[in-house]
């Protein structure tokens, strides 16, 4: 089990309407007893496609102990739905930057020789949630662009970034070197995207401001169910940032992972000292 996104639905407001239903492929809702029901937490992407056809405003999209999300499993119920549904499908999962799930959706039709001819890609709000927190894969869904001689270039290849917004699940998190940084370093170390975020993936968080403990239970998910291969720690040298590495070690012991972890101080002054 994981701690991940995944929709709720009211039964109080739910009128059984269905509405809801054929915006959701994945087969993740059917109407039993005149009600919206999920039946399955493996189909649910937890995207919340469903949400913006709910007239009662029933459902809703949580963070709860889940099934891991199975892509491979909601691609056998697609395909029996037609070369329509298949494409909404791929545009789903393409709109929200889900490349992993994307990726192993067209490797299953490219294994069953179905053939998909593809439309440029939308770009959409989700209806449901802040777009600011939509999970997005910048490595291939979006080009940098060049900025004038002399300024450095972002090196961010997802989003979000802030560990409270960041799903369990993410498919960028999956085989990644992890960078786990406090909040003020990106502020103090000038250099921070080409020596810190580059080939990684970025989490941040501030201990002393946040909720350390939903942090470690959180920290604790993304090691065990992910492959992380390695954490770089980069904190400010004010003692409350010490706090950030306790996280990581305690989350660690509770995932039964042993990853390799380099570890920095950034001072107010700018400069960088590993320890």
């Amino acid at each position: 089990m994981v701690k991940r996104k995944i929709i709720e639905i009211d039964e109080d407001k739910c009128n059984g309407c269905g509405q809801c239903i054929p915006n959701c492929p994945e087969g993740a809702l059917q109407i039993i007893d005149n009600k919206a029901r999920l039946v399955s937490d493996l189909f649910c992407d937890g995207l919340g496609a469903c949400i913006g056809h709910c007239p009662q405003g029933a459902i809703k999209t949580i963070e709860r102990e889940a099934e891991p999300y199975n892509e491979r499993k909601v691609m056998e119920i697609i395909v029996k739905q037609g070369i329509n549904t298949i494409k909404a499908h791929l545009e789903h999962l393409e709109e929200h930057g889900e490349e992993g799930f994307l990726n192993e959706a067209l490797k299953f039709l490219k294994e069953k020789g179905i053939e998909v001819k593809r439309d440029e890609p939308k770009k959409k709000s989700v209806p449901c949630a802040c777009p600011g927190s939509d999970v997005k894969d910048l490595r291939d869904t979006e080009k940098k662009p060049s900025g004038p001689v002399g300024r450095q270039q972002s090196e961010l290849k997802q989003w979000p970034v802030q560990l409270m917004l960041i799903p369990t699940n993410a498919s960028y998190l999956q085989g990644t070197d992890l960078l786990i940084a406090a909040d003020c370093v990106p502020f103090a170390y000038a250099n921070f995207h080409q020596d810190f975020i580059k080939d990684k993936t970025v989490i941040m968080g501030c201990p002393k401001l946040d909720d350390t403990e939903f942090y470690a239970e959180k920290l604790a998910e993304i090691m065990k169910h992910n492959d992380i291969k390695s954490i770089t720690l980069a904190v400010m040298e004010v003692p409350c940032c010490s706090g950030l590495l306790r996280l990581i070690e305690n989350a660690m012991e509770e995932s039964g992972k042993v990853i390799p972890i380099k570890k920095y101080v950034i001072k107010i002054d700018g400069s960088k000292q590993e320890f």
